[in-house]
C-alpha cells in the first residue's frame, strides 16, 4: 500500500462490516470495576480529535450493542507492568561484567538510560497520550507513514515480543533444574514448558488488573533479596573494584546486546494505554517512576556484587548473583535469589503477553487484522490475541537464549527506527494536534535527542551475526507479504474486518465525512 495514502485515512464505519459478536458474553465484571455510562450516545462517523485527553474507548461493541465493562489500570500496577515489560530485576545483567568488566558495566547502566531509555520513554509518553488506544506504536507509524507501514511495525514488534516471551518459561525451569534434575530436558521439561505457559496464559485471560497486582507481588518478592544483599555487602565494599577495566578484552557484541536487551521495550506499554485510567496524566508519570525504578534496580545489586567480591570475569554469567548472595550471606540468601529469579520470569511473561495480545486487539480495532482479534472475554481481555501469543511462545521455546536475544533485538531495532521517524514526522506535520503530554523540546531538540539512540540501533544491527540477520530479514519479508494478503482476504470477504467507530481518526486533518481509504 502506498504511503502517499496516509492523509486519506479516516474513520467511516459504514464502509466495513460491523464486528461479529464475541465468542462469550460480556458477563459480569469483578467487584470495583469502572463501568461505562449506560446512557452513552451511539457513536457517529464524526471522530473526536486525535489524542484528545480523556478519550477512552471500551473495545468493539458486543452483541447487545453495549461495550463490555472494563476495569482500568491505576498508577502503581501500571508502574510494575512497565517494570516487567522492560526489566524484571537484575537477572541477566551479569554478562555485562563478564563481557567488559565492572567499570564499563556500571557506565553502561548509567549512560544507556540517558541515550536510550529516557528518549524512548519520552516518545512513548507523548505519542501514547496522543493516541490513547491499544494499537499503540502501530497507530503512531500508521498516522505518519501510512497503514501499510503501520502494519509492518505491528508485525515486527509483535514477533519480537513473542520471541522475547519464549525465554521466560525456559529460564524459569533452568533455575529449578538444580533442585529437580528431571526438568533439564526430555519429556518432563517439554510438559513443564506447556503447563507453565498455560498457567500464565490463564492469568492474562483473567484480567489486566490481576496481571498488574500480580506484578506488584512478584516484584516485591523478587527485589527484596537484593536489598538484603546490598545491606550485607556494605562492610565488604572496595570502591577500587568498580574501576577495573581492560579495553583490549571486551566482547562488544555481548556487552551491547545485553545492555540493550535489559533497557528496551519502554514502548510496550503503549499497547495497553487504552486500558489505563486517565492515560493523559497516568502514563507519563508511570513511565517517569518506572525509569528510576529500573535503573536503580540494576545499579544497586551491580555495585554491591562488583564492589564486595573479588573480580573473576569468567564467573560473571547468568545466575552469578545467586553465587554472590551465597558468598555474602550464606545458602539461605542464595536460595532466596534463585527463587526470586524463577518467580521474576513469571512476571516478565505475563507483562509481555499482555502487551502482545492487546496489540493484536488494537490492530483489529483499526481494521488491520480480522475482527475476531478484537473479541474480548467476559473479563475484558483479548481472547484471540492471548491464544495467538501463547501459541507463538510454545513454537519458539526451543530456541537457545543467545539466538532469542539476538533475533528479538534485530527486529526491535527495525521497529524503533520507524518509531523515531514517525515521532519526528508527526511533530512536523501535526504540530498543533492535541498532546496531553509533550516532550519539553522543540522539533530540532527532539531530533538531537534521537541521534545517539539511532546510532545505538545501527551499532546493534551492525554487530548482528549473518545467521541472525538472515533469519530476521526473512521474518520482515513475511510481514511485507502478509499485509497485502490480508487486504485481499478482506476484499474477497473471506474474513470480516471492521474499524471501531469510537476511535479518533488516524489523521487529524481528515474531514468527518471522508471515506475510509486503505
Amino acid at each position: 500500500m502506498a504511503s502517499s495514502q496516509r492523509s486519506e485515512v479516516a474513520l467511516a464505519p459504514a464502509v466495513r462490516d460491523p464486528p461479529p459478536p464475541p465468542p462469550s458474553g460480556s458477563g459480569s465484571a469483578d467487584i470495583g470495576q469502572e463501568k461505562p455510562s449506560q446512557n452513552a450516545e451511539p457513536a457517529t462517523c464524526a471522530a473526536p480529535p486525535m489524542g484528545e485527553e480523556g478519550t477512552e474507548h471500551q473495545g468493539l461493541p458486543n452483541s447487545s450493542g453495549a461495550a463490555p465493562s472494563l476495569r482500568k489500570l491505576s498508577m502503581v500496577p501500571l508502574i510494575f507492568i512497565i517494570f516487567y515489560e522492560v526489566s524484571g530485576g537484575p537477572f541477566g545483567i551479569e554478562d555485562t561484567v563478564g563481557a567488559a568488566g565492572p567499570l564499563l558495566a556500571i557506565v553502561g547502566f548509567l549512560a544507556l538510560p540517558v541515550i536510550w531509555s529516557i528518549p524512548e520513554a519520552l516518545i512513548t509518553a507523548e505519542l501514547g497520550t496522543m493516541f490513547p488506544e491499544n494499537s499503540g506504536f502501530v497507530v503512531w507509524v500508521a498516522s505518519a507513514l501510512g497503514p501499510y507501514w503501520g502494519f509492518q511495525q505491528g508485525w515486527m514488534k509483535w514477533l519480537s515480543g513473542v520471541i522475547d516471551n519464549a525465554l521466560y518459561p525456559v529460564l524459569f525451569l533452568d533455575y529449578l533444574k538444580s533442585a529437580v534434575p528431571a526438568l533439564g530436558g526430555g519429556a518432563p521439561r517439554a510438559v513443564s514448558v506447556v503447563g507453565l505457559t498455560a498457567l500464565l496464559t490463564l492469568l492474562n485471560y483473567r484480567g489486566l488488573t490481576i496481571v498488574g497486582w500480580a506484578a506488584i507481588c512478584i516484584g516485591v518478592f523478587s527485589l527484596t533479596p537484593f536489598l538484603v544483599m546490598g545491606l550485607i555487602s556494605i562492610p565488604k565494599l572496595r570502591p577500587a573494584r568498580w574501576l577495573a577495566v581492560d579495553l583490549h578484552d571486551v566482547d562488544w557484541n555481548l556487552y551491547l546486546n545485553t545492555l540493550f536487551w535489559n533497557l528496551n521495550y519502554w514502548d510496550s506499554v503503549s499497547t495497553i494505554s487504552g486500558e489505563v485510567k486517565n492515560p493523559g496524566k497516568t502514563l507519563p508519570k508511570a513511565l517517569f517512576y518506572a525509569v528510576i525504578f529500573v535503573v536503580v534496580g540494576y545499579l544497586y545489586p551491580l555495585l554491591a556484587g562488583t564492589g564486595a567480591v573479588p573480580l573473576d570475569r569468567g564467573q560473571w554469567t547468568d545466575g552469578y548473583f545467586a553465587d554472590i548472595a551465597k558468598l555474602l550471606g550464606g545458602a539461605w540468601l542464595m536460595w532466596w535469589v534463585q527463587a526470586a529469579a524463577a518467580v521474576s520470569n513469571m512476571g516478565l511473561f505475563v507483562a509481555e503477553m499482555s502487551s502482545d495480545s492487546y496489540q493484536l486487539l488494537g490492530m483489529a480495532e483499526r481494521g488491520m487484522l480480522p475482527a475476531f482479534f478484537a473479541w474480548r472475554s467476559r473479563y475484558g481481555t483479548p481472547l484471540i490475541g492471548i491464544l495467538f501469543s501463547a501459541s507463538g511462545v510454545l513454537l519458539l521455546s526451543t530456541m537457545s537464549f543467545q539466538e532469542i536475544v539476538a533475533a528479538e533485538n534485530f527486529l526491535y531495532c527495525f521497529g524503533m527506527l520507524m518509531e523515531f521517524l514517525s515521532f519526528v514526522l508527526l511533530r512536523v506535520r501535526m504540530p498543533d494536534a492535541p498532546r496531553p503530554y509533550r516532550v519539553p523540546l522543540g522539533t530540532a531538540g527532539c531530533v538531537a535527542m534521537l541521534v545517539p539512540a539511532t546510532a545505538l540501533l545501527v551499532a546493534v544491527l551492525a554487530l548482528s551475526t549473518l545467521k541472525v540477520a538472515l533469519v530476521s530479514l526473512g521474518a520482515v519479508a513475511v510481514g511485507l507479504v502478509l499485509q497485502p494478503a490480508l487486504r485481499f482476504v478482506e476484499k474477497k470477504r473471506w474474513l470480516r474486518f471492521s474499524v471501531n467507530p469510537d476511535l479518533p481518526g488516524i489523521d487529524v486533518t481528515h474531514q468527518p465525512d471522508d471515506p475510509l481509504v486503505v
